[in-house]
């Protein structure tokens, strides 16, 4: 298991832009992230075919190209998951334009044969709609629900990334889940 302190100490390196810092930064948390994919995968319709291993991969890819200055593992972690909501939220947008009869899918995720239905993309965007509305109300609670649901961080790590108490991560995390919950309602009603 790798030290936090060399973790850290790689990811002080891909920000000054050093790129052979990523590839050895990988191994270290290839299985949190895995673990962090699988999560993303459970909730999505059964069936599906795309495998953690291929969401990570996809993760992996638009990460390598990017050169943010992450403080630590759980920074870098939240980031990952945003990473990986994106690639998630892009599907859907993809398959419910295609639904609409618009646009040709990009081959990435279309050879792993991920399959979501209609219901479950519209579903999906809703869900990063609400969070959208929500970062304008509230950045800071947008920010711990991307943190502990998408990054599934604890709240420790949230509270640590944030540079705020763990006490205030979870006040904001009620708080933004009782929003969601009326937002996510009051949408779906006819």
């Amino acid at each position: 298991m790798a030290k936090p302190s060399e973790i850290t100490m790689l990811l002080a390196e891909m920000g000054e832009g050093k790129s052979e810092a990523l590839p050895k930064l990988i191994p270290l948390v290839y299985q949190e992230l895995k673990r962090l994919a699988a999560r993303f995968l459970r909730d999505e319709r059964e069936g599906h075919t795309l495998q953690p291993t291929a969401l990570v991969n996809e993760a992996y890819l638009r990460l390598a190209g990017q050169t943010a200055g992450w403080q630590n593992r759980a920074h870098f972690m939240a980031v990952a998951g945003q990473v990986m909501r994106r690639i998630l939220v892009d599907y859907a947008r993809r398959r419910v334009a295609d639904k609409r009869g618009g646009g040709e899918m990009p081959l990435d995720l279309d050879q792993c044969e991920f399959r979501v239905d209609a219901g479950e993309s519209e579903e999906l965007l809703a869900v990063d709609d609400a969070l959208s509305r929500l970062a304008a109300l509230d950045p800071q609670q947008a920010r711990v629900v991307e943190m502990r649901y998408f990054g599934g961080m604890t709240v420790e790590e949230t509270a640590r990334a944030l540079a705020i108490s763990p006490r205030t991560v979870k006040r904001e995390w009620a708080m933004a889940k009782a929003w969601l919950r009326v937002e996510m309602s009051t949408r779906s009603e006819p």
